[in-house]
């Protein structure tokens, strides 16, 4: 972009640019269309995309209506997809043509499915089967509905979050339904996302992170209301992502630490060809960040790279300033204001400073949340009206947070929760397998990398290629364990369960950390 020119003001993706006023326009006629299809406060509309402005304007829409819109993990098998449309209670679906053409026998009855073409952008990014770029047969083709559709005219409602769905021990991912703020409470949440974000009017926002993620579906879906410019990217890809922030002077960035990784390992002549000047502020949260990396990337970009922690169902819990990285090295930072924090020991009672315990947060200003369909799994999770998503930490004597590591086996992969229960499950199921386990072993890039640990029955041979095979008919690609090893005898506790932790640990031991 030419200094001399005037900033594009809306959202773009690859050559496609709408402004703000063709979304609203566009949004509200979606609005209108849905309504008339019976949309209601507190529905559901299902979005299968990648990173697209029609992604953006169909979760406005929803919003619109006070319904929630519910991002699919585009990556979810057909039988994935099945279980998010029936348990949201769902009556629509908005997808990319060609995701829509494996849905064809999943899809409930009842459910009235808009297909909205595939951008070049992403045809460009990724291996799609050409059978499968014209409309299904099924699907009513979204852009001409939508020029029969008349404006929503109805009263302004509550507007809620997007209803995340994430990964539970069970197999089965969980929604995170929250109810839509009061009026208090939204002046609360706006002053934390300004902080946490660095979201404000005017921003030049780059979303290279997926919109089907908490994180990223909060960030863009903001960044893309305050007047300035969203920039969606299709897919990450390290040097154009710096071209992107040189040409269209981004200023605001949410990051996961595989992107820092990746960028790092762009040859030094790379990176410095693109100027990063207009970077003000650049958040990071979802996985540990390994030290060196972050005083790299401070080094590289300046002291405009923060961190928090928290959870999908918590929200951010704590801020780290590139300050704070540098000062207290590991620290996801110190408890925001209006959250509280306690450390628990296994007796449920609360810890001193620098005992490590599991984290239980509490946030007076937040609407709080259920488990769609599932009141029984937040009950789980809660004790004196604080939850836990399983971290274990500490904090320090000067009031600085640290996450040693985790009670439970969730394992963060590039920024994506995975559960092994599901693939344990899937292992199980396979012919010739005795017993596994699966646990996340560290990825120089991803942070953390699947290994499954597989015990034949006796007499048989299994092949890894063959298993990895089979799991990736009834698992997303990014649940088939990236190691897999084939090990007689796994070591068994009393009770005759894997000790899966004598197996986790040395690999950790080696790495020198624990997460």
């Amino acid at each position: 972009m030419n200094d001399r020119e005037s900033p594009f003001l809306g959202v773009t993706s690859g050559e496609r640019k709408r402004s703000h006023a063709e979304i609203a326009g566009r949004t509200e006629r979606i609005a209108g269309g849905l309504h008339r299809l019976g949309v209601k406060p507190g529905d559901s509309v299902c979005i299968l995309m990648r990173n697209d402005i029609a992604f953006i304007e169909a979760a406005y829409a929803a919003m619109r209506l006070g319904a929630y819109g519910v991002p699919i993990n585009w990556h979810f098998k057909p039988d994935e997809i099945n279980y998010v449309l029936k348990d949201s209670g769902t009556s629509v679906l908005i997808g990319h043509a060609d995701m829509l053409h494996q849905l064809r026998e999943v899809i409930p009855a009842g459910i009235t499915v808009l297909g909205a073409p595939t951008p070049p952008e992403i045809l460009k990014q990724y291996k799609i089967d050409p059978d499968h770029l014209g409309m299904p047969d099924f699907a009513i083709d979204l852009e001409s509905w939508l020029e029969r559709q008349a404006p929503y005219d109805g009263p302004a409602l509550p507007q809620p979050q997007n209803m995340i769905y994430t990964s539970g021990t069970t197999g089965h991912p969980k929604g995170v339904r929250r109810n839509a703020p009061t009026p208090e409470q939204s002046v609360a949440a706006e002053r934390l996302r300004t902080l946490i974000y660095g979201l404000k009017p005017g921003v030049r926002a780059l979303l290279p992170g997926p919109l089907y993620h908490s994180a990223p579906n909060s960030f863009g879906l903001r960044a893309g209301r305050l007047g300035g410019t969203l920039v969606l990217m299709p897919r990450f890809d390290p040097e154009e992502f710096l071209r992107l922030i040189e040409v269209e002077r981004i200023d605001t960035l949410f990051m996961v630490p595989t992107m820092f990784v990746r960028l790092m390992k762009l040859p030094e002549t790379v990176r410095r060809k693109y100027d990063t000047s207009s970077l003000r502020h650049v958040v990071h949260a979802a996985a540990p960040c390994p030290a060196d990396v972050k005083r790299a990337m401070i080094e590289w970009w300046g002291p405009v790279i923060s961190e928090y922690y928290g959870s999908t169902e918590a929200t951010a819990l704590t801020f780290a300033s590139s300050e704070d990285a540098l000062k207290k090295p590991g620290t996801v930072g110190k408890i925001l204001d209006g959250v509280e924090l306690r450390f628990l020991g296994e007796n449920g009672d609360p810890l001193p400073q620098g005992e490590i315990g599991e984290i239980y947060s509490k946030i007076v200003q937040n609407p709080d949340f259920t488990y769609h369909n599932k009141p029984e799994k937040r009950a789980e999770i809660e004790r004196d009206g604080f939850i836990t998503s399983g971290d274990v930490g500490y904090i320090d004597a000067d009031g600085y947070v640290f996450i040693c590591d985790r009670k439970r086996d969730m394992v963060i992969s590039g920024g994506v929760n995975i559960y092994p229960a599901e693939i344990e499950a899937a292992l199980h199921a396979l012919p010739g397998v005795h017993d596994c386990a699966v646990f996340g072993i560290p990825d120089e890039e991803f942070g953390e990398a699947l290994m499954a640990v597989v015990e034949p029955q006796a007499g048989v041979t299994l092949d890894i290629t063959d298993i990895r095979t089979q799991l990736k008919t009834s698992l997303a690609d990014y649940k088939v364990p990236k190691h897999v090893e084939i090990q007689k005898n796994l070591p068994r506790e009393d009770s005759g369960k894997i000790f899966k932790r004598r197996l986790r640990d040395p690999y950790w031991e080696r790495a020198g950390r624990r997460i």
